[in-house]
């Protein structure tokens, strides 16, 4: 019986040798930046699977509810037009990179209504640049312009309101702000019970296939992922802390840049991430500020798998911090204590510092603060385009059909959310360099920020809005209902 057991356990030994050196040999030149197309091909193999599960969610659909469906065709003939736009705004186009992106007019949502952004804005100064048409009556039956700046004997009507009563309706129906910070709906359904729609159970060929997904992604990726990033953060500890120990500045910069980008591919092959970057000349090369629209903490990983940069944030423990202690002990990062974080002269003090030395990497920045849901920007800090110095912006736009990069703290963990990302087919995103741009003689802080943001959102096809992020965590400040109330007051006075 011994014998039968060495046998045993010598035959598995030989049949599990090649597989593990076949998976490091995949890691390891993932981590040169090279790759064998594998996980492109695993993506376009996804696809298919995708597509032939919405296609037998929609035949199992019609053979239950054939009446229904009879209906509903029937009933929507006259809205062909405007679902036909919508497809063709939700069309896929394929690239390079094996996978399918998503042209820029998907990502705004198919919205319901189309409201007045002049209306019930945060920053009520904006209001005063429109220019209205609209007559209204006086008490003794005449019309005149609203905005004329001529003295009026104006006696309040209910209609002088309406705009503000139809604004806050259209919020109530479609908020464009608490939207943000939800994950981003699929059209069809990815096999992932997370955005399950109880379709796995709808016919007997997608229960087979849901189930075989599951078994794979939980018994073969998923610990094959925790492994890999296990030895992307040791890889990170053992060499930074050699590399922090070299005198020579010059040698200790190249190494740094190497370990460095091989620490965050490891850690982005840990989550099968399939990243295609675009305009490579415009990539950021010396100091200043790199700045990107943010939709989770693993931007940071999949932008420094191109380029090295300086980090900047508050100290972490746990995971974070273990890294976050390594890599400081090799290249210049920016850490800060809860409290000191708060302190913003302290922050552009250190910001400055940076900057002042060409040798730095540029600093990786974003500004809203938070994450989105990777369908918008919001508003941008000014904290960083203050500081002066070169602005990199970087666009992220992230593949939601193969696992959402979204991370809502506000719900989840970061354990939770690691799980979640390892858990997922795989992390698919574009990244678009853009040109650099400079602050311009007489522009101030916020105008620059909102020239930076408005590109980025155009170049990732994302959904420019001027509310600040951090209204997920509180209310509305006090300033902006003042604002509102001025300027609805200017409105009645007829300035």
């Amino acid at each position: 019986m011994a014998f039968f057991q060495v046998i045993a356990g010598v035959t598995s030994s030989l049949m599990v040798t090649p597989v593990l050196m076949l998976i490091l040999c995949i890691i390891f030149v993932g981590s040169l930046g090279k790759s064998f197309g594998i996980r492109r091909l695993y993506v376009n193999f996804l696809l298919k699977i995708f597509e032939y599960g919405r296609v037998n969610i929609e035949t199992a659909k019609k053979s239950r509810y054939p009446e229904a469906d009879d209906t509903e065709t029937e009933g929507t003939t006259q809205a062909q037009t405007t679902i036909t736009t919508a497809d063709h705004a939700e069309k896929v186009i394929a690239n390079g990179n094996g996978y399918l992106g998503k042209t820029p007019q998907q990502n705004g949502g198919n919205h319901l209504i189309s409201r007045d952004p002049l209306i019930l804005a945060p920053d009520a100064e904006t209001t005063t640049k429109k220019e209205p048409t609209r007559k209204i009556s006086s008490s003794d039956g005449e019309t005149s312009d609203e905005f004329t700046g001529e003295e009026n004997n104006f006696e309040f009507n209910l209609e002088n309101c309406l705009d503000y009563v139809k604004a806050g309706m259209e919020a109530i129906i479609e908020d464009d702000v608490t939207s943000r910070f939800e994950a981003e709906e699929l059209k069809n359904w990815n096999l992932l019970t997370r955005t399950n729609r109880h379709y796995e159970f709808i016919s007997w060929r997608l229960t087979v296939i849901w189930m075989c997904g599951f078994f794979v992604r939980y018994t073969v990726l998923m610990p094959l992922r925790v492994l890999i990033c296990f030895l992307g953060v040791a890889w990170a500890v053992v060499s930074f802390a050699i590399i922090g120990c070299i005198p020579m500045r010059g040698l200790r910069r190249r190494l740094n840049d190497e370990a460095f980008k091989i620490t965050f591919r490891l850690i982005s092959n840990s989550i099968s991430a399939v990243i295609r970057f675009h305009n490579p000349e415009y990539r950021p090369r010396n100091c200043g500020f790199c700045v990107a629209n943010h939709t989770s903490p693993i931007d940071i990983s999949i932008l420094s798998t191109d380029c090295t940069y300086s980090l900047i944030g508050q100290r972490h423990g746990g995971f974070l911090g273990v890294l976050q202690r390594a890599l400081a002990r090799a290249s210049p990062h920016i850490w800060f204590e809860r409290a000191e974080a708060k302190d913003r002269l302290a922050v552009a003090q250190r910001l400055r510092q940076h900057v002042s030395n060409p040798r730095n990497p540029p600093i990786l920045i974003f500004p809203e603060g938070t994450c989105i849901n990777n369908t918008s920007v919001m508003q941008f800090k000014k904290g960083s385009f203050e500081v002066g110095g070169v602005i990199y912006p970087v666009a992220i736009k992230y593949d939601a059909r193969f696992g959402d990069a979204f991370w809502n703290s506000s719900r989840y963990s970061m354990m939770q959310y690691l799980y979640m990302m390892m858990t997922s087919w795989a992390i698919v995103c574009d990244v678009w360099y853009l040109p650099p741009m400079f602050r311009q003689e007489g522009e101030s802080a916020i105008d620059f920020a909102n020239r930076v943001k408005s590109v980025i959102a155009k170049q990732g096809g994302l959904v420019d809005l001027m509310w600040d992020g951090q209204l997920k965590r509180m209310k509305p400040k006090k300033e902006w209902r003042q604002k509102q109330q001025e300027e609805f007051t200017k409105r009645l006075k007829g300035e």
